[in-house]
């Protein structure tokens, strides 16, 4: 009995020379990568086990995920994998190179027939050459960096053969989700599926590409393409080495072999939360859009991106619309910027980022906020994985001219005029009425923080990675914890605290936040021998205590000492020894703005 073509594949790569489903065999790893999602992790399990690298020529780190190291822990794993990398001469394709699992190709690194492990789980988008590819997990990678090797089991294999003439309106995108459609997310779970058929045959890598990339969505291990003559000639280009043929063999044996009339396929698009819970488009026409995005390892190849410039070229995304773009590669990116195609992005009124993954696991762009409608090319759109919105799936093409529409709708069908956005009535102003002025006590008592530093940020009161957050409630907690040796401050502090700090307390950004983060604590006052000026008047117009003193050293103050401070009069007490002393009292418009409790009170 003859093998399939997963099987031909992962026997080549075992020391058998026949393989069947449901075997556990080793196989040789030709290509060993981790991402900056995982990558850390990789190397810590190799430094914590004692394990060396097998081959660091075939190992390599792809910084997609995050490149442009915007979050901290992306950045912070990105930088150790570099170190890690350059002690081991470990190739690493950095935050300017792309996609991890398209560089593989496009270098010629990964080869029709070889097998490629990375911590992408979309990695068995090598199927679109005909190379085996797979996600792991970082234990898995660790140990394929280790020992060059990996346990697989053997999967049953599909073949699946498209028949008749492929529609003309119909993208690669439109294929893979009448496949989403026809099969789901659950049914080809655990198959390696053979795709066959005369108009098969032609569909380019870029198109192989994107329908291999959503295997993954249908829980199929890989969806695998038999290489072209021309994806031969291609990976032999690129890889300088000669490259054998590799194909299921004419008796071999699938579990299933599946017929379906490529003729019916129809224009299709995934509505918000599932990849599979697939529509007809003209299902969803006419859906008002906030944003649109178009890139990502399922549609940021150079076919996807002409497209997409075909039909934005001399005309303008949809006021109130954001379109993002995201190159797969930066070889791709530059190509374009050579043929004029990202001014046409640009002139349109897109955003056009460096080459990565965007909207995926919180990367570089690509997430919308809550109530926000997105239209998208990506591969996946499960509640929370591009943002708080809602995320509808579909092909450049479509993606493109909906964005100019300011509605889901097809290139034909774009209209003289985009759609506008009408007032929600969510921003009236609230029915309350204040009293003129509001009871603030204005001798308080409490216990003292003494804070013993000068030139105090912004940053160490309330880290700009907090910046997002808008409850003043939530805010306390975050209270110091970038500021050394106070890291733990807001599980301490108490209601009524007192902080006494020394000079240029606040200095540094206009952020309200390391204001209201200490009425958030229920802090009762800040004593500074000064303030940044921004820092002052936030305070102020907060209704926010703050005073000004020159010397206090005669209160012979201890951590923790309650005191007294009478605002008005400028006058701070220690209540433990009775020794008072003055200092800077309210202004008049201090007081008056603390009375009406704010400036907008």
């Amino acid at each position: 009995m003859g093998l399939t073509l997963i099987e031909k594949i992962l026997a080549n790569h075992s020391d058998q020379n026949s393989v069947k489903p449901g075997e556990i065999i080793d196989i040789t790893i030709d290509v060993r990568v981790a991402r900056d999602f995982g990558g850390a992790n990789v190397v810590k399990n190799l430094i914590n086990n004692g394990l060396e690298l097998d081959d660091p020529s075939k190992t390599l780190f792809t910084f997609d995920c995050n490149p442009t190291g915007s979050d901290q822990k992306y950045a912070a794993n990105q930088q150790y994998c570099r170190l890690y990398a350059r002690e081991q001469g470990i190739k690493v394709y950095d935050i300017d190179a792309g996609i991890g699992t398209h560089l593989v190709i496009d270098e010629g690194i990964a080869t029709p027939g070889s097998t490629v492990v990375s911590t992408d789980s979309h990695a068995n988008i090598l199927g679109a050459i005909g190379a085996f590819g797979q996600g792991m997990g970082d234990r898995d990678i660790a140990a394929a960096w280790a020992n060059g090797k990996s346990w697989f089991k053997v999967p049953k294999s599909i073949k699946l053969t498209l028949s008749g003439k492929r529609p003309d309106n119909i993208y690669a995108k439109d294929i893979v989700l009448n496949l989403l459609n026809e099969f789901g997310a659950n049914t080809l779970l655990g198959y390696s599926v053979e795709i066959y058929g005369e108009e098969v045959d032609k569909l380019t890598l870029d198109e192989r590409i994107t329908i291999s990339s959503m295997a993954t969505e249908m829980g199929a291990i890989i969806l695998l393409f038999p290489p072209t003559d021309d994806i031969i000639k291609y990976s032999e280009k690129l890889s300088g080495k000669k490259i054998e043929k590799i194909a299921a063999d004419t008796d071999a044996n699938y579990e299933k072999e599946i017929e379906l009339d490529f003729s019916k396929f129809q224009p299709m698009m995934s509505r918000p939360g599932h990849p599979d819970d697939v529509t007809l488009l003209n299902n969803v026409k006419k859906t008002k859009i906030d944003s649109a995005f178009i890139g990502s390892c399922t549609n940021g190849r150079y076919e996807d991106m002409v497209k997409t410039a075909e039909i934005l070229k001399d005309r303008k995304v949809a006021p109130g619309v954001v379109l993002k773009i995201v190159p797969a590669t930066d070889i791709l990116w530059q190509r374009l910027l050579d043929e004029g195609i990202i001014k046409i992005f640009k002139n349109a009124g897109a955003l056009v980022s460096n080459a990565g993954c965007a909207g995926c696991a919180a990367g570089q762009v690509g997430q919308n906020g809550p109530g926000e409608i997105t239209l998208s090319t990506g591969n996946r759109n499960f509640a929370g994985k591009q943002g708080k919105g809602q995320v509808y799936l579909g092909s450049p093409a479509e993606v493109a001219a909906s964005a100019v529409a300011g509605y889901i709708t097809t290139p034909d069908e774009i209209p003289i005029k985009a759609a506008e956005f009408l007032p929600t009535g969510n921003f009236e102003k609230p029915a309350i009425k204040k009293s003129d002025n509001v009871e603030h006590p204005t001798v308080l008592e409490g216990k003292v923080w003494l804070v013993e530093k000068d030139d105090i940020d912004t940053d160490m009161i309330f880290h700009n990675r907090y910046l997002t957050i808008t409850d003043i409630d939530k805010m306390g907690q975050y209270t110091f914890d970038n500021l050394e040796g106070w890291e733990d401050f807001s599980t301490k502090a108490e209601k009524d605290d007192i902080v006494i700090t020394f000079k240029n307390f606040g200095a540094g950004s206009s952020r309200q936040q390391a204001v209201d983060c200490f009425r958030s604590l229920g802090v009762q006052v800040i004593i500074a021998e000064s303030f940044g000026a921004i820092y002052e008047r936030n305070a102020i117009n907060a209704a926010f205590p703050i005073l000004t003193y020159t010397d206090i050293s005669s209160l012979e103050l201890k951590q923790r000492d309650r005191i007294k401070v009478d605002l008005a009069k400028g006058i701070i007490t220690n209540l433990e020894n009775e020794k008072s002393v003055n200092i800077d009292r309210f202004s008049n418009v201090q007081m008056e703005i603390y009375k009406k409790d704010g400036l907008l009170g």
